[in-house]
């Protein structure tokens, strides 16, 4: 953090918490991040899209307990 923004928020931990807060959310805002809203519809596009592609055959499905196997294997 540069030095000015640690002067900053130096004097942030001196406010109240409403105002911390409310300074928490206007940075966020400002950051352009997606909302929730935004994550979330994100996700059911790409469940529906993962689901019409195991529809379609275009992807194939390896059970759980498989996976898991793999995983400690390959990291064990």
């Amino acid at each position: 953090m540069t030095r000015i923004a640690e002067k900053i928020y130096e004097q942030a931990l001196d406010l109240p918490i409403e105002d911390r807060l409310a300074l928490i959310d206007k940075l966020l805002h400002s950051a352009n991040l997606p909302t929730s809203t935004e994550i979330d519809q994100l996700w059911i596009r790409e469940v529906k899209r993962r689901c019409r592609d195991v529809d379609e055959g275009k992807s194939n499905l390896i059970q759980g307990d498989d996976v898991f196997r793999k995983i400690e294997k390959k990291y064990s």
